[in-house]
C-alpha cells in the first residue's frame, strides 16, 4: 500500500464558545480515521476556515466539519472530497451556507463540537510529522504499535476506534523516522491482520494538532541507568595449605655453661 503524504502557523487562541454567527457549514465523510485526518489536513492548508472537528458515528464513519465564510468553505469541501477519492475512502460531503441556531444548538457542528475537540498543542510535538497506521482488529494494531517504536525514533502518542473493527495508531517524530516507523508498521499489520489505511503529515498546522488524540500520560524519555558489567569472571585463586603446627619439631634450649 502506498503511504500518502501531505505538506505551520501558531495556535490561533480559540476563545469557547465560538459565536459562528452567519459562517457556512462544510463536511466531509469518509470510512477511516487517517483518511479523514489527511482530508482536514488539506482543507485548512487550501482556505481559511476553522476546523471545528470530527463526528464519529460509528462502522468507520468520520465526518470532518469545517466552518468559514462561504468561498473559504466551499473551496476547502472541493478540496477535502477530491483528497478523500484520492484515497478511496470518500462517503459524502456537502456545504450549507447558513446553518439556523436550532441546527446549531442541537447538532454537534460548532461550538459544542468545538469544544469537544479542543486540546492543547504540546510543545514537545510542535513541527513533529504525524503517522498514522489504521488496521481491522486490535492485534494487528499493537504488532504495528511495537514494529514502528523498535524500527524507529518515534513517539507512540495514542490510539482512536472508530468502530468495524478499526483502530488507528498515532504516532509522532521526525519526518525521516514517521516515514521509516509507518514502512515497518505495514509490513507488521499485514502480517497480523489486515491493514485499512496509513497517512504521514509532515507539517501539521495547530488547527489540526489541537484535533488529535493524545494520550493522558506519556512516558518522558529518562536516562539509561549505569549497569556494570555481568560478564566479569573473577579467578580463583590457588589456596595454599597451612602445615600442621602440632607436628613441627620443637626447638632445642641450649645448655648455659656457668663459668667457674
Amino acid at each position: 500500500m502506498e503511504i500518502q503524504t501531505h505538506n505551520n502557523s501558531k495556535l490561533r487562541p480559540i476563545e469557547s464558545p465560538i459565536n459562528f454567527g452567519d459562517s457556512a457549514l462544510g463536511l466531509v465523510t469518509t470510512r477511516s480515521f487517517p483518511a479523514i485526518v489527511g482530508t482536514a489536513d488539506m482543507m485548512l492548508k487550501s482556505s481559511g476556515v476553522i476546523l471545528v472537528g470530527y463526528e464519529k458515528i460509528g462502522s468507520g464513519y468520520c465526518t470532518a466539519v469545517v466552518r468559514g465564510g462561504i468561498a473559504d468553505v466551499r473551496l476547502a469541501v472541493e478540496s477535502g472530497a477530491e483528497t478523500a477519492e484520492k484515497f478511496g475512502q470518500l462517503v459524502s460531503h456537502t456545504v450549507i451556507p447558513r446553518p439556523l441556531a436550532n441546527l446549531e444548538a442541537i447538532l454537534p457542528i460548532g461550538s459544542l463540537l468545538l469544544q469537544l475537540s479542543e486540546g492543547r498543542v504540546s510543545p514537545q510535538f510542535k513541527n513533529k510529522a504525524v503517522g498514522l497506521i489504521e488496521t481491522r482488529g486490535f492485534p494487528a494494531m499493537v504488532g504495528a504499535c511495537d514494529a514502528m517504536l523498535k524500527a524507529a525514533d518515534v513517539q507512540l502518542t495514542s490510539y482512536e476506534t472508530i468502530g468495524a473493527g478499526l483502530c488507528t495508531a498515532i504516532i509522532r517524530g521526525s519526518v525521516s523516522n514517521v516515514a521509516v516507523a509507518v514502512e515497518a508498521g505495514m509490513h507488521e499489520a499485514e502480517r497480523i491482520g489486515e491493514l485499512n489505511a496509513v497517512m504521514v503529515i509532515p507539517r501539521p498546522l495547530d488547527d489540526l494538532e489541537r484535533t488529535l488524540p493524545v494520550a493522558g500520560h506519556l512516558i518522558e524519555e529518562k536516562p539509561e541507568p549505569l549497569r556494570l558489567p555481568m560478564a566479569v569472571k573473577e579467578t580463583e585463586k590457588e589456596l595454599v595449605r597451612l602445615p600442621d603446627f602440632a607436628q613441627l619439631p620443637v626447638p632445642m634450649k641450649e645448655e648455659v655453661k656457668e663459668k667457674s
